[in-house]
């Protein structure tokens, strides 16, 4: 069994531009199960029928404490079992796929976390332009504010897939899928300034193209992104949790509060569904409150008294 877990973590890293953090998720979810089916005897994974399924999820609904699991945890480790027997069935040419009909728990759709314009800029104008850190940092949120990037996708952003003339990019994103998403003016001469000024100077001989490195010419880590970001929050006084994907989150909010087709949004944030970006479909308290004065009757004639 274990080789196939090595091929279909090799085939992972071929088809998914995401972090090492997914590849490795897989890794232990799939080397859990191989745990569980030697515990109860199974050598084959052709052996695995729907029991074995639904006892291999009561042994990982509790921790070794006997404590319940988070219902995500377990998602997603169904979702890696799920993936694993997809591609056994695709390549390796198992037969057998335990989950085949099999719907499991599901989680409810949380509203992603989001800056309002406002602290965008003052996270945005709090880097220090005079030095070179500043000038990359500046660059690199900007840019993913700008375009709804993922953190893989900055890191792993290369030079030639940058068009200044027309003002777009071509993004790789999960599933080595392209897209082409614009960007303004403002954040292309940014962009320039950075490569000519900080990025010449720090790259060595052997330029690997990647856009954003760091000061020994390597490219940056999403660990490194994080780090970054989180040091900055705390000197701009941002009292909530960031994460880079909040830029991405905030990219899509602001597009559809201001009016932007929900179908452009999806096709700017590369979802495969619909209903992925109809998760951002919500407004700010004050929009809310904007709405219900204009449109209740009794609310409305109040504010004209």
């Amino acid at each position: 069994m274990e080789q196939y877990l090595d091929r279909f973590l090799q085939y992972v890293n071929q088809r998914n531009s995401g972090s090492l953090h997914t590849r490795d998720a897989y890794q232990r979810d799939i080397e859990q199960f191989f745990s569980f089916l030697k515990e109860e005897g199974i050598s084959s994974l052709e052996d695995v029928d729907r029991i074995v399924l639904m006892n291999f999820i009561a042994s990982i609904s509790k921790d070794e404490l006997g404590r319940d699991r988070s219902m995500t945890t377990v998602v997603r480790k169904i979702s890696s079992i799920r993936s694993f027997y997809h591609y056994l069935n695709e390549y390796v040419g198992i037969l057998n796929d335990p989950l085949r009909n099999f719907t499991g728990p599901k989680l409810p759709k949380r509203i992603p976390e989001f800056l309002f314009i406002e602290e965008v800029e003052a996270f945005l104008d709090s880097f220090d332009e005079n030095t070179d850190a500043g000038i990359r940092d500046r660059a690199m949120f900007e840019l993913m504010y700008a375009c709804g990037l993922r953190v893989s996708e900055v890191v792993s952003l290369h030079l030639d897939r940058i068009d200044y003339e027309d003002g777009v990019l071509r993004v790789i994103g999960k599933g080595d899928k392209e897209r082409i998403v614009p960007f303004y003016h403002s954040i292309g001469e940014r962009l320039q300034l950075y490569i000519r000024e900080v990025r010449a100077k720090w790259i060595d001989q052997a330029d690997h193209g990647v856009l954003f490195v760091n000061q020994r010419g390597k490219p940056l880590t999403t660990r490194g992104v994080q780090y970054i970001m989180s040091k900055q929050c705390d000197q701009c006084g941002l009292n909530i949790r960031v994460h880079p994907h909040i830029f991405r989150h905030s990219f899509a909010t602001h597009l559809l509060d201001n009016g932007a087709d929900i179908r452009v949004v999806q096709e700017l944030l590369g979802h495969s569904s619909l209903s992925t970006t109809q998760i951002y479909v919500h407004v700010s308290k004050e929009r809310l409150r904007q709405a219900y004065e204009l449109a209740h009757p009794l609310a409305h004639a109040e504010k004209k008294q």
